[in-house]
């Protein structure tokens, strides 16, 4: 029996509960045929671990020391340890059951380890009130006992404390359980109070200090309690979720399930689908949220976890339709009492936050208006997605009763706590992905300005919400021994990938692990901390004096509800247009960048060549026939052109458009960027002499770096062995100029490894941000890397992208290939051009003027 029980306790901590049940009547089965009144015939503490419950901090619970009161108190030990290994596979009326026939054979030393999980068993189910009662019961009955329980006691009471909002007696019970658990040697419940204490950072909002606390919890877990790994996946998800990286938390999450329905965790599993709603519900998949939410919800009702299937209910709620709103309104505030009744305000505010903008959709304003005003003051400890809730309905409330100006102050309000949650994070990675939570309040606001007829207005609140990462400057990368380890392997592979490739050899498991350390540095990155506030957004007089001093214009694209809208600043004056439906253009610079870079690069059948070309003439027809033919006259007498494009425009080579072709252009991700970018952002100036790379196997590289080298005769030249990442990074740290001429590649999937080759192995976009300063001006003739992944917001990122991020001014680059002769021409007169003094943009333009198959840009400053 002893042997038993120890086993049972090794298969709880390691979250198997079927196997520790087994085990647990086996024992029971012997203990009760045994004669009564004998001596124990087994001892040790019974540790029936639990999984994280509601908030992701983990639990553990388990019983007394050595039994002392004969084979009563080891029944009433197994009965407690058994109870829990059954309710968490979803037996909980079972569970209580055993419980209450625990505490019938208990003798008064045991009575606090059936407390203690009984209250367990309460948290696990959402019941935060009367699993606080429990605990609280169990506590003071082990504060002169067992201080290992008296640990898991602790731990278990954090856990409440975290649904309830309480962060700083959470945190105090989380530590004391830690160092209860590391004075009496008990690494596993150690390592869960560290994981609570992480969870509370996540709460308080500081999302790269819990990714940092996990980080190294999750290497405790591997060494003293694999089998909770899942469970600290499901937190790390939650964290993803909370900057807005939802494609990642998804990732993450359908791993955890897989744990889950392997150790029959149902709580957990269940816990872990209501988290992938939400992540369909983020990604505006309706149909999978609410049919996640409902799977989530059946699992929680089975094992009677009622608060739990509240929360499956209103996500499930949330993903109906617009038409439903009326019966939303109503099963929302249903939900809304439901949870005040289990003292959970947040949800219950979330509930009826729900219902108010149900009735203001439904045009039931008073009864909105009377719920509104029959919620709480506004609570300072709610959730970053509760308070951004509030604006929003508020903000649609005072917009349905015609208060334009309260709505739009509603707006700005919740978009400036995205601002301050962005301020926290030090990852580009996070910084790009946080503007999704803004999203719908940054929507509502731009119809509102819509609505209110004027450009000016429209123009500012365009810039309020697009590209707003670019208002922080990213926190230089880390140069810690993992990182450094992983960065190193990562480019051998890299190299003999390469090699391969060439050889026509292909191995997918040097893929995978390359894909494997991408994300352990991707991770690392994610728990940089932010630097605080950023720049404002950019003021509309001086974008337009800037525009006047140059005799600019800028062009600034909107989708808005499917329509294709352009904001036009020319001459002191700022005009709205409606373009077209935004679809139709998206899907003509989708198969431009096709044919383009089928164009590029090979030699093709002159028949199919001639099929690209007239594909190449009908979609930039369309994009023109749309987007410039209306603008041609406003921007007929600017010098200039600088385009802000929206989404899939991003990817348009706008210098092939017969309206731009030879005129001085530029693209920037906002109006702030631009602007920034030609006035230096950087407090220090680049001054380092310039910089010319060659990388491997490009037959032109060398010839064009010679080349540049008599235009630049104070050049630092990198080729051949010389151009390795090291070097390369150490020269283009304060560049006034850098100049590559290396094969490029973007990374769709994972855009921080876009990257240029180099005689040892790739640079990637990640090792920009390892840079002290940023070069100043920065031509890229490889291939794709001005290509770009945009995120919500407008958020971009890609190779290109990292460079403006980091700060630096200009950077000419193609976001389609561009065939190698061309290149190299375009790229001679360019940087002669530059050297004799012309502006960039005007350099470009000059030199793609009689190349009609160079799509090179310059982005950033003209």
């Amino acid at each position: 029996m002893e042997r038993l029980h120890r086993l049972s306790v090794e298969a709880t901590d390691n979250g198997r509960p079927a196997l520790a049940a087994r085990r647990l009547r086996r024992a029971l089965t012997l203990l009760e045929s045994a004669p009564q009144g004998g001596p124990a015939t087994a001892g040790g503490p019974a540790t029936a671990g639990g999984p994280a419950t509601d908030g992701g901090s983990a639990t553990a619970v388990g019983s007394a020391a050595e039994d002392r009161d004969g084979s009563d108190g080891l029944v009433a030990r197994v009965l407690t340890s058994l109870a829990h290994a059954e309710a968490e596979q979803g037996r909980t009326e079972l569970g209580m059951e055993l419980l209450d026939r625990a505490q019938r054979r208990a003798p008064p030393a045991e009575l606090a380890i059936v407390h203690a999980q009984r209250g367990l068993m309460h948290l696990r189910m959402g019941a935060g009130t009367e699993a606080l009662r429990e605990l609280d019961i169990a506590a003071p009955l082990l504060a002169d006992g067992d201080r290992v329980e008296l640990a898991r006691v602790l731990l278990n009471r954090s856990v409440i404390h975290l649904m309830a909002g309480r962060i700083r007696l959470a945190r105090d019970d989380a530590r004391r359980s830690a160092q209860l658990a590391h004075t009496h040697g008990h690494e596993v419940i150690a390592a869960k109070a560290l994981h609570n204490d992480g969870y509370c950072d996540l709460l308080l909002g500081d999302v790269p200090a819990a990714l940092a606390v996990f980080a190294r919890v999750d290497r405790l877990y591997e060494d003293v309690n694999p089998g909770f790994r899942p469970v600290l996946a499901l937190d790390r998800a939650r964290a993803l979720l909370a900057v807005g990286l939802t494609d990642e938390a998804g990732r993450v999450l359908d791993r955890a399930i897989d744990g889950f329905r392997r150790q029959r965790l149902m709580q957990d599993y269940a816990e872990a689908e209501l988290a992938r709603a939400q992540c369909a519900l983020d990604a505006g998949r309706l149909a999978e949220a609410r049919a996640r939410a409902r799977r989530a919800e059946t699992h929680f009702r089975r094992r009677g976890s009622t608060a739990w299937a509240l929360r499956a209910a209103l996500m499930r709620l949330r993903g109906e339709e617009a038409g439903a709103a009326g019966r939303v309104a109503r099963r929302a505030a249903e939900l809304s009492a439901g949870f005040a009744a289990f003292d959970m305000a947040d949800d219950a505010e979330l509930a009826r936050l729900v219902s108010v903008r149900a009735l203001t959709a439904a045009g039931r304003l008073p009864e909105a208006t009377a719920a509104a005003s029959g919620g709480g003051a506004g609570s300072r400890r709610a959730s970053l997605e509760v308070r951004l809730m509030r604006h929003l309905a508020a903000a649609e409330l005072a917009g349905a009763h015609g208060e334009r100006g309260l709505a739009l102050r509603r707006v700005r309000a919740g978009l400036a706590l995205v601002h301050s949650h962005r301020g926290r994070l030090g990852s580009l990675d996070l910084l790009t992905g946080v503007a999704a939570l803004g999203a719908d309040l940054a929507a509502y606001g731009l119809t509102t300005a819509l609505a209110g007829g004027s450009a000016r207005q429209v123009f500012a609140w365009s810039e309020r919400c697009r590209a707003q990462a670019f208002r922080h400057r990213p926190t230089r990368a880390p140069e810690d021994p993992a990182t450094a380890e992983a960065l190193a392997e990562l480019r051998q592979l890299a190299e003999r990938m390469r090699a391969d490739e060439a050889a026509g050899r292909r191995r997918p498991g040097l893929r995978r692990r390359c894909l494997e350390l991408e994300q352990v540095i991707r991770e690392r990155g994610w728990q940089l901390p932010g630097v605080g506030p950023g720049l404002a957004p950019a003021p509309v007089g001086a974008v337009e004096e800037a525009l006047a001093a140059g005799d600019d214009a800028m062009v600034s694209l909107l989708n808005v509800g499917g329509r294709l809208l352009a904001l036009v600043l020319v001459r002191g004056r700022c005009h709205l247009y409606e373009l077209s439906a935004y679809e139709p253009v998206a899907e003509a610079a989708r198969r431009l960048a096709g044919d383009l870079n089928a164009q590029a690069g090979r030699t093709l059948r002159p028949a199919l060549r001639e099929v690209i070309e007239a594909s190449v003439r009908r979609q930039l027809a369309t994009i023109t026939g749309a987007v410039m033919a209306p603008l041609r006259q406003v921007l007929s007498g600017a010098r200039g052109i600088v385009v802000i494009p929206t989404m899939g425009l991003s990817a348009v080579p706008w210098g092939l458009l017969p309206d731009l072709r030879g005129r001085p252009l530029v693209v920037a991700p906002s109006a702030l960027v631009w602007l920034s970018a030609g006035r230096g952002r950087a407090p220090y100036g680049p001054d380092g002499p310039p910089v010319l790379v060659a990388g491997p196997g490009l037959d032109h590289a060398e010839t064009e770096v010679e080349r540049l080298a008599a235009v630049h005769p104070k050049a630092r030249r990198l080729s051949g062995g010389l151009a390795t990442v090291s070097a390369t990074l150490e020269a283009l740290d304060g560049a006034s100029l850098a100049h590559f001429a290396a094969h490029g590649h973007h990374e769709r999937e994972n855009v921080f490894f876009s990257r240029l080759d180099l005689a040892d192995g790739p640079l990637m976009a990640y090792d920009l941000q390892r840079l002290g300063r940023a070069p100043g001006h920065v031509v890229l003739s490889a291939c794709d890397v001005g290509q770009a992944v945009v995120r919500a917001g407008d958020e971009l990122l890609g190779f290109t992208a990292a460079l403006l991020h980091l700060g630096t001014s200009t950077v000419i680059s193609s976001p389609t290939r561009v065939p190698d002769h061309v290149a190299e021409a375009v790229m001679t007169a360019y940087h002669r051009g530059v050297a004799e003094g012309a502006a960039p943009a005007d350099a470009l333009a000059a030199a793609s003027a009689g190349e009609p198959a160079a799509t090179f840009m310059c982005f950033g400053a003209g």
